[in-house]
């Protein structure tokens, strides 16, 4: 594997370009208009426009990707996190053009992309999932009878893909039908499908994670547990490892949940099985996503290991690094996604990036998406970059990043800076026993 397009942008893609040179592999970026001037673009050996901004006119164009993969003599796709990275029939084509797509097979990514089948194949590895819909919704009024008979509230959620993006609270019937139609337009337009389906929504709950990575000779282990409760608009904020809130019998028993989800599909490469978990520490699948997640750096901190590199080596069709007993956690690392929003409103604030400056100090990670004179556009998710912050227990982690944090300066469009300050003296927050709504509670006042 001597060249590889990074079929993605910003901080994902400079990630990947990174653990590619240390590794002696060529790189090609692509890059929409709006992205030209960002700093992946020049970081890759070679870059080509791929399109327009929106991103059915760029980083969704599996075809032109493709057929530029090809012409550029790359031998593998790596597809980042969210655009085609979970869309089967990319790497359907790439596997048919011969190339190697870094991630699991088409067949995995189609059986636990679709959130329904997921939640179907772990019920029948007997793992616990939210009560839900069985079978995707194609009308509003089949949507109606599921939630009147599980009950309010619910969550409305793609089938095709993960994230804030493609979800929704809904209350009320009101609310589902409100909301309905454009759940499954986002759905359409972020994941090329647009079937949904419905949760049973746990509130004051954990959203728990596990990494876990498979190999072609059979092998699958997990490298710990994330807490992902942090989030606004069931979109993840803050991410930390290990969780601060659960027991050590409870780590034991989720992690192994996660090794056994993995099993009964047979996955390879780097994913992740997401849980919802209850105060009296019951938890329920929620999804597998088949990719890296924008949050593995935390991971990468308590283990010492490079999951990109792994994905390289699995892909590959070499056994993993390690085994399990050999996969050891110290630390505490936290994950702050920076956003160029209203640290109020969460509403995106668009500009140019007039300022951004942080020290540099060990144990800490600044994955960019953008430098200083960039412009932040409206066309894509607004992450500045992700402040990644590590220390020996999570006292000192957190000590380190009030520090890091307040000597952080962004000028010329706003960000949610303020709200991790306020975070950081909290005592809910500082005490580690938090749950999804915790955010909802948090009043910001700049």
């Amino acid at each position: 594997m001597k060249k590889i397009l990074i079929a993605n942008r910003g901080e994902i893609a400079s990630r990947v370009i990174g653990a590619c040179r240390e590794m002696g592999i060529e790189t090609i970026a692509i890059y929409s208009d709006a992205d030209r001037d960002l700093p992946y673009v020049n970081e890759a050996d070679f870059s080509f426009r791929i399109g327009e901004p929106p991103v059915g006119k760029s980083y969704l164009q599996a075809d032109a990707i493709l057929e530029l993969a090809v012409n550029e003599g790359a031998d593998a796709i790596h597809p980042g996190y969210g655009f085609l990275s979970e869309n089967s029939d990319f790497v359907r084509k790439a596997e048919e053009k011969g190339l190697v797509f870094i991630g699991p097979s088409s067949e995995i990514i189609e059986k636990m992309g679709d959130k329904v089948i997921a939640r179907q194949t772990m019920m029948d590895a007997g793992i616990p999932v939210v009560p839900g819909s069985e079978d995707g919704l194609a009308e509003i009024q089949a949507a109606v009878e599921k939630a009147e008979s599980i009950g309010y509230p619910v969550m409305l959620k793609a089938s095709g893909g993960g994230g804030g993006i493609g979800m929704q609270l809904c209350f009320g019937q009101a609310e589902l039908e409100k909301h309905f139609g454009s759940v499954k337009a986002r759905a359409k337009a972020y994941f090329g499908n647009e079937e949904v389906f419905l949760e049973k929504y746990i509130s004051e709950a954990r959203h728990i994670e596990v990494q876990v990575f498979g190999d072609a000779h059979g092998n699958i282990v997990h490298l710990y547990e994330r807490e992902c409760s942090v989030q606004r608009r069931n979109q993840k904020v803050l991410e930390e490892a290990p969780s601060p809130s659960i027991s050590e019998e409870a780590r034991q028993r989720i992690c192994e949940s996660a090794v056994r989800a993995a099993r009964s599909v047979g996955y390879t490469n780097a994913g992740t099985v997401e849980f919802i978990m209850d105060e009296n520490e019951q938890f329920y699948f929620l999804e597998m996503n088949t990719r890296l997640q924008v949050e593995h750096r935390v991971t990468e901190m308590i283990t010492g290991l490079d999951l990109v590199e792994w994905q390289i080596l699995a892909a590959r069709g070499e056994k993993l690094p390690l085994v399990q007993e050999e996969i050891q956690k110290n630390g505490h690392a936290l994950e702050f996604r920076i956003y160029a929003e209203d640290p109020v409103k969460f509403m995106p604030s668009p500009g140019t990036l007039e300022v951004f400056t942080y020290p540099e100090t060990p144990g800490f990670i600044m994955d960019r998406t953008y430098s200083e004179g960039n412009q932040v556009t409206p066309f894509y998710d607004p992450l500045i970059s992700k402040a990644v912050i590590s220390g020996e227990d999570r006292a000192r982690a957190l000590s380190k990043a009030e520090k890091i944090l307040g000597e952080m300066r962004i000028e010329g469009v706003k960000s949610n800076l303020p709200l991790f300050e306020r975070m950081l003296q909290e005592e809910e927050f500082l005490s580690g026993n938090y749950t999804t709504s915790y955010l909802k509670k948090t009043k910001i006042t700049g």
